[in-house]
């Protein structure tokens, strides 16, 4: 009965992690995240804290002249968190025809200049900037699938033009697209001219209102980021990435979470009073030290307990891991000690998150640690990670430290049951 079920989790999560929509928000939000980290760091560079007597602000100001060198962050920022959701209206489109094996640049380019045609206007004539942005990402997933789809269905159908052999592939394509591009952009535009006349409101007003909105509020609560640490690893003890399948599900709510909280200290506010806890790099930074499950405390947990036993197949796994570990990098101890499928590592694995996750909430909650206000690389070591996210807070710092430690704790007791049981199996006991 229990093999049964769990043949029948692994199958069903399979089928949601490989689901094509979903696989395509996933890939569409990593391919523009170097463009959202190098934004988030432009701007964590415009607003560095001081160092003792040395205030980096001001030196650059002493050097540049007052607030010239910060308009290169400022021009980073724009061309990236600042048009957003038209990068994920491109992205996500580009990524699904491409898993239906279509024109995915015909696509991304439908779905960028419909976005461009939902967006409203200003009093003065220019398109509002507001919902270009972190506003407007539900509008760009939701009109990138369905225009895609619609691309799909038409691409394939007999309004195409077809150009005879020997005409160069670019061509080609351009053609192929053109009708199927016609009329997407005519429906388009006839709703978004519906939507003017009768609803006198825009559509991304209506889906940030109905949809995102809310869902934003309830993602940054405690309960909510207790529910993200456990399914995430539940999922991997079960060999499944967690991170990749539940990751289409929360980047579109925590990404607009984090770029408020950036946006307001660039704007000189203090990183301590920005409005969001919970965010990506909350998790990132304060949870997933060492990649899912705080691995990084298990190879210490092992570090400390077997020290005598030179080969033990505990510490030669740790031993094996620990470079990797230290970037997040986790796999190796995950397939290898290993946590899949586990049954002894299984309560440690979901306990130091979900255990974490509590402490750090109530930890930026209260104000004892200032909230996170960058995106780094998820490669980051922890305490340059804890102390960059903070906006250079060595309380950041001081929490990692606290969350390893408490980590470790956990861990120990079944690191030591872990070994014994596999020392008896090897002595035939």
């Amino acid at each position: 009965m229990n093999n049964r079920f769990m043949q029948k989790f692994i199958e069903i999560a399979g089928r949601i992690g490989s689901q094509r929509h979903l696989v395509a928000i996933r890939d569409g939000f990593v391919a523009i995240m170097p463009l959202v980290i190098v934004g988030s760091l432009a701007i964590l560079v415009n607003n560095f804290p001081a160092f003792g007597d040395f205030k980096f602000v001001e030196w650059m100001n002493g050097i540049f002249g007052d607030g010239n060198w910060q308009q290169v962050g400022g021009s980073i920022w724009n061309g990236t968190f600042a048009i957003l959701g038209l990068l994920i209206a491109f992205s996500i489109a580009y990524n699904l025809a491409k898993s239906y094996s279509v024109d995915g640049l015909s696509a991304g380019l439908i779905s960028a200049a419909a976005y461009i045609m939902l967006v409203p206007w200003t009093g003065d004539g220019g398109l509002n900037a507001a919902w270009m942005g972190t506003q407007g990402l539900f509008v760009a997933i939701i009109l990138a699938l369905i225009l895609t789809e619609l691309f799909r269905i038409l691409v394939n159908s007999k309004f195409t033009i077809k150009m005879p052999e020997g005409v160069p592939e670019g061509v080609a394509r351009s053609f192929t697209a053109l009708i199927p591009a016609t009329l997407i952009l005519i429906l388009v535009g006839l709703f978004q001219a519906l939507m003017a006349v009768f609803a006198e409101v825009s559509v991304f007003e209506v889906i940030f209102t109905a949809i995102q909105k809310p869902l934003q509020g309830l993602g940054n609560t405690l309960p909510a980021a207790i529910i993200i640490a456990f399914v995430n690893h539940i999922l991997w003890f079960f060999g499944l990435h967690g991170t990749n399948i539940i990751g289409s599900v929360i980047e579109p709510i925590y990404l607009p979470l984090i770029e408020k909280n950036l946006d307001l200290f660039q704007g000189g506010m203090s990183a301590f009073d920005v409005p969001y806890v919970v965010t990506k790099p909350f998790l990132d930074s304060f949870v997933f030290m060492g990649g899912s499950g705080t691995t990084i405390a298990l190879l210490i947990a092992i570090f400390i307990v077997i020290r005598n036993e030179q080969k033990h197949p505990y510490r030669e796994v740790a031993k094996l891991s620990a470079p990797a570990g230290l970037f997040n990098i986790n796999e190796p101890v995950i397939f290898g000690l290993p946590i899949v499928l586990n049954p002894v590592m299984l309560i440690p694995f979901i306990l130091v998150p979900v255990t974490l996750t509590i402490i750090s909430y109530v930890a930026l909650a209260t104000g004892i640690v200032p909230k996170t206000v960058a995106i780094l690389p998820w490669t980051t070591p922890p305490i340059l990670s804890g102390y960059l996210v903070t906006g250079g807070s060595w309380r950041g710092i001081a929490l990692q430290i606290v969350n390893l430690t408490v980590a470790v704790l956990l861990y120990i007791p079944f690191v030591l049951a872990g070994a014994r049981t596999l020392k008896q199996r090897m002595e035939g006991k």
